[in-house]
């Protein structure tokens, strides 16, 4: 089949973000102007660079009157925000996460989460998650949304410190087998990292 994005593709639902697979989540906690913790999961989410290491999540509104995501205000607000992985064994505090909520109520006690203190940021993280990157916002991204009341932007962060629970290390290497992360398909379906193999470039 073919359709052009601006027409209806004719299915029962977009195939779209089943064709970008499999995502990578950015679990993201931040903390409000007024020190309120919000955790939420993204899976607009991806790496930009390693030097310096810098990673982005891309908010779809709304879930404020402004059509805008309570991570994104928080983090442009306060100027940082952390990063925690997602696991097999956290799927089910993950997806509670997700839920639209008032922007007061508190999503790591939401998920049955602990809140746990960063080095070198205020944001909270995840200490049931196996790694977390403490992160400064370094710039938002306006883009364009079909809707309105729907605002899209992209807050992208600067990397400046790496907690990595020391059971998933193996020989000095980050061994995802060990804890399974979980990522994005289409629709509402997930899957969990449990294969891995290498390739090495051409010379």
């Amino acid at each position: 089949m073919f359709y052009e994005t601006k027409d209806h593709h004719g299915l029962p639902h977009s195939p779209f973000k089943s064709l970008i697979v499999p995502r990578p989540i950015g679990w993201i906690s931040s903390l409000s102007v007024d020190g309120i913790p919000n955790l939420a999961p993204f899976s607009f989410f991806n790496g930009l660079s390693d030097s310096p290491p810098m990673v982005m999540f891309a908010c779809n509104g709304p879930s404020s009157p402004d059509g805008r995501k309570d991570s994104a205000a928080n983090v442009e607000a306060t100027g940082e925000f952390v990063v925690n992985m997602a696991t097999e064994a956290l799927t089910d505090q993950m997806n509670a996460s997700s839920a639209t909520v008032p922007n007061e109520v508190n999503e790591f006690e939401l998920a049955g989460l602990t809140a746990e203190p960063s080095e070198l940021v205020k944001a909270p993280r995840v200490a049931e998650s196996p790694a977390h990157m403490e992160c400064k916002f370094l710039k938002k991204v306006d883009l364009p949304s079909n809707d309105p009341g729907k605002r899209n932007e992209m807050i992208i962060g600067e990397v400046i410190g790496i907690h990595i629970r020391d059971d998933v290390l193996v020989d000095g290497l980050v061994d995802v087998t060990k804890f399974r992360p979980l990522a994005r398909l289409g629709y509402m379906q997930y899957t969990v990292v449990d294969k891995v193999f290498t390739l090495n470039r051409p010379t």
